[in-house]
C-alpha cells in the first residue's frame, strides 16, 4: 500500500475513534451522574452495570486509537504493511478493511 494511502486511512481512523471516545466519554459522564441521582430512590446495581459498560466500551476504543499509534509508527519505520510476528507481507485488502492491522489474517486466526 502506498504510503500516502496508508496514512489517509489511518488519519480517519483515528478523527472517527477519538471522536467516538469524545461522545462515549460525554455519555458516561452523564450516565454516571444520572446514575448518582436515582442511587437515592432504587437499587444502585443498575447505575454500576452501566458505568462497567461504559469503561468497557471507552477501553476498546482507546485500545483500537493504541494500533492506529503503532501502525502510524510502522509507517514511519518504513515497516507498515508487515506483519509485526513474521514480516510477512499485509494483503492491501486487509489494510483498506483495517488500517492498523498488525498480522496477516492467517496469523490473527492462529492467535484466536
Amino acid at each position: 500500500m502506498e504510503p500516502e494511502r496508508a496514512r489517509q486511512l489511518l488519519g480517519e481512523e483515528k478523527a472517527r475513534l477519538e471522536q467516538l471516545l469524545a461522545d462515549r466519554s460525554e455519555a458516561a459522564e452523564q450516565d454516571r451522574a444520572a446514575g448518582d441521582e436515582s442511587a437515592r430512590f432504587s437499587d444502585g446495581a443498575e447505575s454500576l452495570t452501566a458505568e462497567a459498560g461504559d469503561d468497557a466500551v471507552i477501553g476498546g476504543i482507546e485500545a483500537r486509537l493504541g494500533a492506529i499509534s503503532r501502525a502510524e509508527e510502522r509507517l514511519a519505520a518504513g515497516t507498515y504493511g508487515r506483519s509485526v510476528r513474521s514480516g510477512a507481507p499485509i494483503p492491501d485488502e486487509r489494510l483498506e478493511a483495517d488500517p492498523a492491522a498488525e498480522l496477516t489474517v492467517e496469523e490473527a486466526t492462529q492467535a484466536t
